[in-house]
């Protein structure tokens, strides 16, 4: 700015100089201005700006020393500017002195711990410094005591007889020794004292010093029980006594394979010793390497002990099955699967129950967490189980772990029975559960209960109504009509069932499901069925193994104990387990470790080992291995239902007295990962009629090794079933005799043995075929040939009236005037007409 004018600059006051004020706009905002007089020095931020810097003591909110061109909305902003500056500078106060008291008391703290370790290791050094005094006492004790014991008999024999002189005469006439020098005298203390000091070294190179304590010790030394048992050697040699030890003859087990150092470990032998005792045996072998249980077995005896001959199998022995008394059981809860078609109603009911019975606290969150809950009826526990559909309740099955009582089969009322509601059906029949079912959306217009009982008659399901056994409730999730007499029959089935066991002994129960949570590693959901599960118990399940961290109930509360029918979360695994597998409390860890690796390493090789693929050949070596087998389960998938039931009333065809085909499961529509489930728990193949299977459905087949095989002309399909079970007969061999020869003469030739010179009496002989040498008309010997020679070519077939060369292999003992028997089998393999 200029004054050249003659006019003030904008915004100063008669006592300002020109030049003081600067004041710069930028795109219309304006940044700081710094207004300067003789009184004071004002930096005003532009809105948003930096912190205002203040100099000078003027009232600025004093109108009359306000300066001129001023307006009274920016001298209230520069008022706000003050205040803002104020309170930030005193929030940054208080802040630095929250943050030195902070440190202050961090200080403190790191002094606090420092005192506190330093005052434990005092107390450690004097622990160890009045632990080193105490036993150099006893030991001062006992060498005393046994200097006091020994000082009696020594002292009859150093004393001099009475009237002799201590010290014989000296002289060369005397016999004896010169009077020693003094000299001599202090050289003699020396080499006994020093004598002494060795001695004493000796006797205490054993013990701890606190020294040696402190500084971690200057080598090996001998334990006490070392230096106890030495002592008892002296002693026991001093008295004339024997020093052996005696034998102590321990039973050693024995598995199939060992290795030596484990094998002298077992023994408590030195390593050294029992390759000693190979070598002298003629075995060579080193401490790490394996010998047979039939060598080990030598080795046991000739040491003196006692073999016990076990299997990898035997370390599963811990886990044993206690028969329990009548009078240790105790009622415990029903656990209740909810099975059924899609869109029945099924995980409606489900939260029906829920919100209607369970009580407060458990609701929400609980089928998504744990998969199952318990529901109180009239003072009695039900538990539910919330399966991921049939799949997962047949692989428990297929895993031996029966963990479901009662089986509520949901079937809508407007919909009536379903594939998967057959499948259901199929699923609860093989596991031999008793059923209820449950006839949901009866609220609905077009709801029609007596048609679903007349479908499940097809199903071999007849319900009370139709003068049965099998209960069935009419009921509605969404007006919650007949949840109470649900329940009623739920209780009333399981007061039936009586349901019982024992909670006072080592938990088992089976995995619900499993999953790997990132921050609580492997979680697995297990259902208490024996016993009560503890935390901090040590158990097995599968081929994982783990202890329990941490038990949390289906209300999502830690709680220290689960008993039977109880469905909690188990922490503490080494890894995830599958779906059924069977959790068992064990002693120690390594049992647990030892039971864990031995399944593992049973499963590798049963997947290494051809798999355990259920194909249909494999189905067949295992028919004729087994004789009690009679049935060939199959499972059929078709496109529409007509096709179904025409495969299954010609499986019903085929079949004899000895064997006969049976259908397990017939449904329409794809291959589902149920069908896969249910094939290997029964051990049976898949037939798909113009279907086929879904990709989880295939992914499981592969893993599980269940064979699937695809048709679309149903005659083939049929052909095959019908080639299958015929492979479950027995084939009858029969034998054709084609010829006959008579020995001659018998030759010996280099490199090939005794060759009989042979002439064929009737039919020919065939080098192919399988002979028998006949003596005086009886059988020597049964075999094949080696060679079939016609001068001096190797033939085919000799032809009757020839002569030809023969020998037998690995057979010599022929001789002139033998027959030789020539003869073919054939295989008749049995079918079903």
């Amino acid at each position: 700015m200029s004054d050249s004018d003659g006019k003030k600059p904008l915004g100063l006051s008669s006592g300002a100089r020109p030049g003081n004020v600067k004041q710069s706009f930028s795109h219309g905002r304006t940044k700081n201005v710094v207004v300067e007089t003789k009184r004071k020095r004002v930096v005003v931020p532009k809105p948003g700006g930096a912190k205002p810097s203040i100099t000078g003591s003027p009232s600025v909110g004093d109108p009359s020393k306000r300066p001129a061109g001023i307006s009274d909305a920016e001298m209230e902003r520069r008022m706000k500017a003050l205040q803002a500056a104020k309170e930030q500078e005193a929030a940054d106060a208080e802040r630095r002195a929250r943050e030195e008291a902070e440190q202050q008391e961090r200080r403190e703290r790191r002094r606090a711990e420092a005192e506190a370790k330093e005052r434990q290791e005092k107390e450690r050094e004097d622990a160890l410094k009045a632990k080193a005094e105490e036993e150099a006492r006893k030991k001062r004790e006992a060498e005393e005591a046994k200097a006091r014991a020994a000082a009696p008999a020594a002292a009859p024999a150093a004393a001099a007889a009475p009237g002799e002189p201590a010290v014989a005469p000296s002289g060369p006439r005397g016999g004896g020794k010169a009077a020693p020098t003094p000299a001599r005298r202090d050289r003699d203390d020396r080499d006994n004292k020093n004598a002494k000091n060795r001695n004493d070294d000796a006797r205490r190179s054993g013990k701890l010093t606190l020294n040696q304590a402190l500084r971690g010790g200057d080598g090996r030394h001998k334990s006490m029980a070392a230096m106890k048992r030495k002592q008892e050697r002296a002693r026991q040699k001093a008295m004339g006594g024997s020093v052996e030890r005696e034998k102590v003859v321990r039973d050693v087990q024995l598995p199939e394979a060992i290795v030596v150092s484990e094998l002298a470990n077992r023994m408590s032998e030195r390593v050294a010793d029992v390759v000693k005792a190979l070598m002298t045996n003629g075995i060579m072998a080193t401490q790490t390497q394996t010998i047979d249980a039939d060598t080990a077995e030598l080795i046991i005896e000739e040491f003196g002990h006692k073999v016990v001959r076990v299997s990898d199998a035997d370390v599963e022995d811990v886990i044993t099955q206690i028969d329990d008394d009548e009078k240790d059981l105790s009622p415990r809860a029903p656990v209740i699967t909810i099975m059924g078609h899609v869109d029945h109603g099924k995980t409606s009911l489900l939260d029906a129950i829920r919100n209607a019975r369970v009580t407060a606290g458990e609701a929400g969150g609980i089928t998504q967490h744990i998969g199952a809950y318990q529901v109180d009826q009239d003072g009695s526990l039900l538990t539910f189980l919330d399966t991921p559909g049939h799949a997962a309740f047949t692989s428990m099955r297929a895993r031996g772990a029966q963990v479901t009582d009662i089986v509520v089969l949901v079937v809508a009322a407007d919909d009536a029975v379903m594939p998967q509601t057959i499948e259901a059906i199929n699923h609860a029949q093989a596991a031999k559960v008793p059923m209820i079912v449950a006839i949901n959306k009866v609220d609905k217009h077009d709801a029609n209960p007596d048609k679903v009982r007349t479908d499940l008659l097809q199903h071999e399901v007849i319900v009370e109504k139709m003068s049965g056994d099998v209960q069935d409730v009419e009921v509605s999730a969404t007006t919650g009509q007949g949840l109470d007499q649900l329940l009623e029959a739920i209780a009333l089935q399981s007061e039936i069932l009586e349901l019982k066991a024992n909670p006072d002994r080592a938990a088992s129960g089976a995995v619900i499901e499993a999953q790997l949570d990132v921050g609580r590693g492997p979680v697995a959901t297990v259902l208490v069925q024996n016993g009560t599960l503890r935390q901090g118990d040590i158990f097995v399940v599968g081929e994982q193994y783990g202890k329990v961290r941490a038990l949390i109930n289906d209300q999502g509360d830690r709680i220290k104990e689960a008993g039977p029918s109880v469905p909690v979360e188990v922490l503490g695994l080494n890894g995830t387990p599958e779906a059924g597998d069977v959790l068992n409390v064990v002693d120690t860890e390594a049992q647990a470790r030892e039971i864990a690796e031995y399944r593992e390493k049973a499963a590798k090789d049963k997947r290494a080992a051809a798999g355990a693929a259920t194909t249909l050949e494999q189905l067949m070596a295992k028919a004729k291995d087994d004789e009690n087998l009679t049935e060939m389960p199959i499972l059929v998938k078709a496109d529409v239902q007509g096709s179904a039931e025409a495969i299954v009333q010609a499986m019903e065809k085929i079949g004899n007295d000895e064997v006969r085909v049976r259908v397990l499961h017939s449904g329409v529509g794809a291959i589902t990962e149920s069908d896969i489930g249910l094939a290997e728990a029964s051990g049976a193949p898949v037939f798909g009629f113009n279907v086929r299977a879904n990709t989880p459905a295939r992914n499981t087949a592969n893993q599980k090794g269940v064979e699937i095989r695809y048709y679309s002309v149903i005659y083939d399909l049929v052909d095959d079933v019908k080639q299958a079970a015929s492979g479950l007969l027995s084939a009858e061999i029969k034998e054709n005799f084609i010829g006959y020869a008579e020995i001659k003469e018998v030759f010996k030739v280099t490199g090939v043995g005794k060759v009989a010179g042979c002439i064929v009496t009737e039919g020919v002989a065939r080098r192919s075929a399988g002979v028998r040498l006949l003596r005086d008309n009886v059988v020597i010997h049964e075999g094949t040939l080696k060679t079939l020679k016609r001068f001096k070519d190797e033939v085919p077939e000799v032809q009757s009236g020839q002569e030809c060369g023969m020998a037998f292999e690995a057979y010599d003992d022929i001789r002139a005037a033998d027959v030789i028997e020539i003869f073919t089998r054939e295989e008749v393999e049995r079918t079903l007409d």
